[in-house]
Parts: structure tokens; sequence; C-alpha cells
């Protein structure tokens, strides 16, 4: 089987780029609707789609981003302004592009209904507005410029390699004649020898030439648009017939063959880019991973070697895990990806639902740079679709409420993003009206999610929201009501090893933060040990390490705190937890990781130390065993389960409702 790429598979990935481009000028147009740059991005998307849609076969797209090209064209030429009406259409038929590309070239009546709808959308919006809206900064010329009595003739030839990136001249010429009758000569001056002949390449060159009766209203700008995205690379001159070869328009043109004069244009520095695929990344990370497992048993065959060559041996362990280290961070480097990429999905989004629910709001994004894994970007979209929709419908005002509040009137949503040790934060949030306590306790004392008139901290009041079927709307919107969503949000957290916390105040606005892992193929890890087991517990939830005091050792089951310099702070015995028949050590420690806001202690028999470990995931068998996030190898060849710290906490806080304990006092006091 071939292993060569598909190209219509490079297309739709190309395709895609091209309509995040088109989405990001639209979008960016609404607050600048006349920014000539914008503009000529938004062209240049669609011609572009246009161009490639043809070449790969998608007839219908190219049909179809042909209309919204040339209201954009108008749009270039001052002939209509970028309407809001306009923008709004043109994303829609974004959208509609995306689905044709999906489709191929399958026949779809719905789809070719819906295509029509935005079609007429757009014949409206061009038709309804006025030409001098957009050219009242600009006097109207009182006669017909020279070059459009003149006429015109070009000279040019292909650059290299243009054939093979897709280049058709042929299509080239039929652009040119579209633009009016004109006559074609192909030049054949510089036709290599045939030894020296490359079937691959494009020889010839082409002279064309519009006489003044037939050159209308063409103007340079259409001619060099028709080489828009060659025209860096490849040999064109524009000159009006009988002209002398330097002209203002045009650079002076040297002597050259019986073909006609030719000058490249200048062209930037290249700036090339590299797509890797997925399925090769995670590829390499699986070498990576059974890399890292060969150096841990080497680096234990060494320790363990006690001939004279163990000192040899010891320095190829160093050389392993030297190499290993750098190749573990060379393929994270690679996977890693900033979250201006998922942050940029957002902002359609923002507008789409200031249109549905009426209100002005203003997205505002912070910390873009950060980066993070790129499975996490990828699984993060849904969740936050669903944070930033409750958002704008449950917690930002409509106008004259705000107004009342004393605030302005454009709602915010602010989505920001910091590193913090071995995680990364992402922060959403809005200026509304904030969460409303009493009835979020209502409504859990009424779901039977917790007993009438139980004391609970604030924080896992908040987490109430997160229960599956809970809401607090007073109606059904499109958007939210349904109790659908934010217990899909924390299921899809807890799966890439994340948690969540609330800040919420009232009348003030909500902050919902996302703790999530830098990564979820290789972490460090703390090994410690439990009876006869060992286990490992992510380092980057480890505050620090304590000796269980002995009073501690013979304690109760049913409440476990420790007093840490003055804050009291729970633990759970995993002994306990995990049933270990093993008898367990007489010096026990104590294990203190955060979790959210707070703190809670692990007690275990034995710390081994740290170490690097490649996450594998459970079996369908395991898939149950909550307490557990997944497993890895350890240098002998034995397997060590990886703590899931939330759901441990989880678990503890349940028991504690259900005993009816009271809350701590302290932030820490989760379990």
């Amino acid at each position: 089987m071939s292993d060569g790429a598909d190209p219509v598979a490079a297309f739709r990935i190309e395709a895609g780029e091209l309509l995040d481009q088109v989405e990001r000028a639209l979008l960016d147009l609404t607050g600048a609707p006349a920014h000539r740059g914008l503009i000529d991005e938004v062209f240049r998307g669609l011609h572009t789609l246009k161009g490639s849609g043809a070449m790969f076969g998608f007839d219908a797209l190219a049909r179809f981003t042909h209309h919204c090209e040339s209201a954009f064209d108008r749009v270039r030429k001052g002939q209509a302004p970028a309407s809001r009406a306009l923008i709004d259409v043109v994303l829609s038929a974004r959208d509609h592009m995306q689905a044709l590309i999906d489709a191929g070239n399958s026949s779809d009546p719905a789809l070719d209904g819906a295509g029509e709808a935005i079609l007429a959308r757009l014949a409206s919006a061009v038709a309804t507005a006025p030409a001098a809206a957009a050219m009242d900064a600009a006097p109207a010329p009182e006669a017909a410029p020279p070059e459009a009595e003149a006429g015109w003739q070009i000279r040019f030839r292909l650059p290299e390699g243009a054939l093979a990136n897709g280049s058709n001249p042929l299509a080239l010429l039929d652009e040119l004649r579209d633009l009016g009758p004109c006559t074609v000569v192909c030049r054949m001056g510089e036709l290599p020898a045939l030894d020296a002949f490359a079937p691959a390449e494009c020889h010839a060159a082409w002279e064309v030439t519009w006489a003044a009766a037939d050159a209308g209203e063409i103007s340079r700008e259409a001619i060099e648009d028709v080489f828009l995205f060659l025209i860096d690379d490849m040999e064109l001159t524009i000159t009006r017939p009988g002209a002398p070869a330097a002209t203002a328009d045009a650079p002076p043109l040297p002597a050259d063959t019986a073909e006609g004069p030719a000058a490249p244009r200048p062209a930037g520095p290249p700036r090339e880019s590299v797509r890797v695929q997925a399925e090769r990344l995670d590829e390499l990370m699986n070498r990576v991973g059974e890399l890292v497992i060969a150096q841990s048993r080497l680096e234990l065959l060494a320790m363990a070697q006690g001939q004279v060559d163990a000192a040899s041996l010891r320095a190829v362990s160093e050389d392993i895990q030297r190499l290993s280290a750098e190749l573990r961070d060379t393929s994270m480097a690679l996977r890693m990806m900033p979250v201006a990429h998922l942050f940029g999905r957002f902002r359609r989004l923002i507008h789409d639902l200031a249109q549905e629910t009426g209100k002005s709001i203003e997205l505002v994004t912070d910390g873009e740079a950060t980066e993070v894994d790129k499975t996490v970007i990828e699984r993060l979209a849904d969740p936050m679709i669903h944070v930033i929709r409750n958002s704008c419908d449950h917690g930002l005002e409509p106008a004259g409420e705000r107004a009342a509040a004393g605030k302005p009137a454009t709602g915010r949503i602010v989505l920001s993003a910091r590193q913090a040790g071995g995680e990364v934060l992402i922060a959403i949030r809005d200026d509304g009206r904030g969460i409303n306590r009493a009835r979020v306790r209502a409504k859990a004392e009424a779901q039977g999610l917790i007993a009438p008139g139980a004391p609970l901290a604030d924080a896992e009041l908040l987490q109430m929201i997160f229960a599956p079927g809970f809401s607090t709307a007073a109606a059904i919107t499109n958007l939210s009501g349904r109790g659908v969503g934010m217990d899909v949000v924390k299921r899809s957290i807890e799966t890439l090893r994340g948690t969540i916390d609330i800040d919420s105040t009232e009348g003030d606005g909500t902050t919902i933060t996302l703790h999530l892992p830098l990564t979820l193929a290789i972490i460090e890890c703390m090994l410690v040990r439990v009876g006869a087991g060992r286990y490992a517990i992510p380092l980057s939830a480890v505050e620090e390490c304590l000796e269980l005091p002995a009073t501690e050792v013979a304690g109760t089951r049913r409440r476990n705190f420790l007093d840490v310099r003055g804050e009291l702070v729970p633990y759970l015995r995993l002994h306990d937890s995990f049933a270990s028949d093993h008898p367990a050590d007489l010096y026990q420690k104590v294990i203190v990781v955060a979790q959210g806001r707070g703190r809670v202690g692990l007690v275990v028999d034995q710390i081994l130390g740290n170490t690097q470990t490649v996450i594998k995931s459970l079996s369908r068998f395991h898939a149950g065993v909550s307490a557990f996030s997944g497993a890895t190898i350890l240098g002998d060849g034995s397997v060590a389960l990886i703590l899931d710290v939330g759901a441990l906490i989880a678990g503890a806080q349940k028991a504690r409702r259900t005993r009816g304990d009271r809350p701590a006092e302290s932030a820490g006091e989760a379990a």
C-alpha cells in the first residue's frame, strides 16, 4: 500500500486553514469595516479557496465561493461597504463552505438548498449596500483613468515548480480572457535542449495584449489579481502598448530574447513550515516511552552490578538517561501548541451568541502564548464551549439590567491562560450577575444531592452546578437551562486528569478555572509503597512530605486531620482505602497534595523516590476503578497504578456528606 500523501486530504487541511483565516479577518472587520488590509485578506482567502477547490474537483465549493469572492471584490473596489449584514452572511457562507468540503462530491439537496438561501441573503446584502456609502471619503473621478483608454500588454513566465504546486497556466489564460477580448501569444524562446528538458516544468512564456477598444474597465489591479498567489515569485511585466519600457507603473525591462523582456518581482525570504501527522507524533511518543522504560531498567541493573565494569555500565546508564530526557523534551515540545489556537475558535462563538441572546458581548484573551499538549487543546474545545455558552446566557445580564447595576452595556468574557508549575490554568471569567448560592442550595436539596440544612463549604456548594441534570435557570432557552452540559464539562476535564475551581461574587461575575496537566504522555511522579503494592502520585500535585505522628497511627478512622503549622489538613489512609491485607509499617509517611484550593494528605507506608512515568491507559475491565487515572511500567517490569487525586478527594467528600460531618474551618478541609 502506498504511503504517499493524499492530495485531497492535504487540500481539506489547507482549506480549513483558509476558512479559519477568512473567519478571523471577518470578525476583525466588525470592529474596523473600512480596514483595507482585512478586506484584502478576506478576498485573497476566498480567491485561493475557489481556485484550489476547482483544481481538486470540489466544483460545488468553487461555484459557491465565487459569489462570495465577487461580493468582496465589490467591497475592495469601493463599490459597497463591509456592512455588518454582509459580514454576517459571509460568516454563514464560511460554515457552508466547510460543509461542502466535508461532503466532497456527494450531492445533498438539503445542502444545496441551504447554499441557495445563503446566496440570496448575500445578493440582498450587497444590493442594499449603497456604493456611495463606501465612496464618501474619495471624490469621484471626472474622467475615465488613462489606463482604461490605452489598453494593456503583459508578459509573464510562471515560477519554477509552479506546475508541481498545482498552478494551471491554461486556467490563468482563461481568467485573463474573461477580463476582455485579448490576443495571446506563446513565446518559446527559452525552450531548453532535449537532454535538459524537464517535463514537470513550464518552459513557455506568454504575451497577452488588450487593445484600447477592448480594454474597457480593465484595471492593473484586475490583471494582478489573476496572478495573486504567484506574483511574488513569477516574472511579470504590465505595460501599456507603445509606452516606453521604463514607466512609473513598471520597472525597467532588460533586453532579452525574442519572447520579450521579463523581470522577476523581488520576493522576500521563504517562510517554511512543516505539518506533522498526529499519528506520527503519537508513534514518536510511544518510542520515547519505551526508551524511558529501558533506561530505567538499565539504571537498576547498573546499581545492582557489583563487578569491575560497574563504573562503565553506570556511565552508559547516565548517557541513556541524558539522551532519553532530551528526546522526551524534544518530543513533548513537538506536541505543544499555544492556547491561541484554542482561544481563536471562540471569537466566532461569541459573535454568534451575541446575536442569539441580543446582548452586546466583548471577548478578551490573555496569555495566548501559553503552550499545552495538542491532545489537551483538542479535547478542551467542547467543555469550554459549554462554559462560555453558560456564561453568556446565565451569567451576563441584559443591557437594561446591567445599566441598573451601574455596569457598562457591553458584557465581557475573559479567557486567560498561565502556566503554574507542571500544570496550566485556563480561566473563563464573566462580569455578570454571579451565582446565587441560595438558589443553588435549594435546587441541590430538591434533587436530593444534599440533605436539607446540611453544612457545606462554599467551594463545595458551588461545585453542585456540575451535578448531572443540575440547573438553576428559570426558563429553558436554546442555549441552556436543560441541566445538560456542566456535568459533561466536569467529566471531560477529569478525563484529562484536571480539576475545576469556581469563584463567584454575586453581582460581580464568575470565574471558572480549569487546572490541566501540561502533557498527557510522560509526567514526573513520586513512587510510594502501600502494603505490598507500589503506586505513583503526580509530582505536580505534591506539596510536601511529613511523618505521620505516633498519636495518629492508631487514630480513629472516622475523622483524620493533621495540624500542619496551625492549619488542619485532612488525610486519607491509603492502606485502608485499598483494603491492603499487608501489615502497615510502624512509621508511615504523609504526602500532602494540592487539590483545588485545599490540601489533603495521603498516608503511605514508604516513599520510594521520584520517577519518570510513561502513562498507559487502563483496560476497559478497569474503567470503573475511579481511584486510578492510569498505570505505568517500572524499571523492573512490574506495574504501578497512578493515583487519581481528584477522585480520591471526591470519594472522601461524598463519604463526609453521608456521615453528616461539619465542614472544616480551613480551605484545605475538602475531605
